[in-house]
C-alpha cells in the first residue's frame, strides 16, 4: 500500500504547487461526530485471501486481537475459505482489496473477468503483471474498469457484502483516469473507498509534495456520501522485524488527532512461504502486534478510539 501514495504524489504533484489543508478545519473524525482532539484508529489488514496463513491471522486478529478490519484479495486462491468463516462473523468489517497486479515469483493469479476480457491487464503467461508500470503502460480505464467491477460482482455472487473498498499494490492510484473509476464505483454502490482528506501528518512526511488535487478527489468523495481518513499509516511492511511494539507505539502516540487507518499485513508464515515471497517476518510481526497484550493496554492508556469502515459509512449517513 505504500506505493498508493507513491503514485498519488507522483501523478498529482506537478498539478499544483499550493497547500490548501489548514490545522484549524475539522478532522473527519469530528466531522463524524466524535469529539474534537479524538485519535481514531483503523487496525486494517490487507492481503486476505491471499494464502491460509494471512487467512488464518486475521482470524486470530479479529477473535482475540485488535484488528478491526480487512479487505480480500478476490483473484487469489483462498478467498473461498475467508468467506466461509466471514459467513459465521458477519460482524466482522471486511472489503475488497482491488487486485490488478499478480507480484510474486511461483504464485500467480490472472483477471476474475478473463484474460481474454482485459488483454492489457495480462502479460504474455495470462496473469496479471507483476508491477504497476506494466499496468499503466498497457491497461486503459475501461479495461480496469471492467476488472475491478468483476471482482466486486463476484464477492456479491458469493454472499460477500463489502464493507469498503482499496487498491493492492496502490494500482488504482497511478494516475486520475484509474482512480476516477475507483472513486465513482465506490460512490455508484455506496461502498465506501480507502482515501485521504485530513491532514496527511505521516503521507506528507514521506513525501512533503502538493495536496490540492488529492483535496479535490476527497471533496468528490465526500459529497458523493462516503466517508474519509484523515492519514494512512503505510510504512509497517518496512519494519522488516517480528517485534513492532516500539516502532508502531511511537507512531501512534506521535498521531494527529483524526482518522487514521494503520495498514497491516498479518500472516503467519507457513512451509511455502520462501517459495513465493520474502516478507515473512514482516507480516509475522504485524500478526504478533494485533495479538500483543502490552499493546492493547498501551492503546487504552493513549485514549486510542478503535472503529471500522462499517462504522465510518455509518456516521456519514447521519451526516448533511
Amino acid at each position: 500500500m505504500k506505493k498508493f501514495f507513491v503514485f498519488i504524489f507522483a501523478t498529482f504533484c506537478i498539478l499544483s504547487n499550493s497547500n490548501i489543508f489548514s490545522d484549524d478545519e475539522p478532522t473527519y473524525a469530528e466531522r463524524l461526530g466524535w469529539e474534537k482532539g479524538s485519535r481514531v484508529v483503523i487496525f486494517h489488514i490487507d492481503d486476505v485471501g491471499l494464502c491460509l496463513g494471512a487467512n488464518k491471522a486475521t482470524f486470530e486478529a479479529f477473535t482475540k486481537g485488535v484488528a478491526t478490519s480487512c479487505s480480500i484479495m478476490m483473484p487469489c486462491g483462498w478467498v473461498e475459505q475467508f468467506n466461509k468463516e466471514w459467513q459465521k462473523n458477519p460482524h466482522w468489517d471486511a472489503g475488497l482489496h482491488l487486485t490488478l497486479t499478480s507480484e510474486w515469483d511461483n504464485y500467480r493469479w490472472g483477471p476474475v473477468s478473463g484474460f481474454q476480457q482485459v488483454p492489457g491487464l495480462v502479460d504474455a503467461s495470462g496473469y496479471m503483471w507483476g508491477d504497476v508500470k506494466n499496468v499503466v503502460m498497457n491497461a486503459s480505464p475501461e479495461e480496469v474498469d471492467k476488472e475491478i467491477r468483476a471482482q466486486l460482482a463476484l464477492a456479491e455472487k458469493m454472499g460477500m457484502k463489502p464493507t469498503h473498498l482499496d487498491s493492492h499494490m496502490g494500482t488504482l492510484f497511478a494516475g486520475p483516469r484509474y482512480i476516477e473509476k475507483y472513486i465513482n464505483l465506490g460512490i455508484e454502490k455506496q461502498i465506501p473507498v480507502l482515501f485521504p482528506g485530513g491532514h496527511m501528518q505521516y503521507l506528507q512526511t514521506e513525501l512533503p509534495m502538493s495536496k490540492e488535487t488529492i483535496y479535490t478527489w476527497a471533496k468528490k468523495v465526500w459529497e458523493g456520501g462516503l466517508p474519509l481518513v484523515d492519514d494512512v499509516i503505510t510504512f509497517t511492511y518496512d519494519w522488516k522485524t517480528e517485534d513492532k511494539f516500539e516502532p508502531m507505539t511511537k507512531a501512534l502516540r506521535e498521531m494527529k488527532p483524526g482518522i487514521t487507518e494503520v495498514i497491516l499485513h498479518c500472516a503467519i508464515p507457513t512451509e511455502e512461504f520462501p517459495y513465493f515471497t520474502q516478507s515473512s517476518a514482516t507480516r509475522k510481526g504485524d500478526y504478533l502486534i494485533m495479538l500483543n497484550p502490552e499493546f492493547k493496554k498501551f492503546l487504552e492508556s493513549e485514549k486510542i478510539i478503535l472503529t471500522t469502515w462499517r462504522e465510518l459509512k455509518e456516521r456519514r449517513s447521519k451526516v448533511k
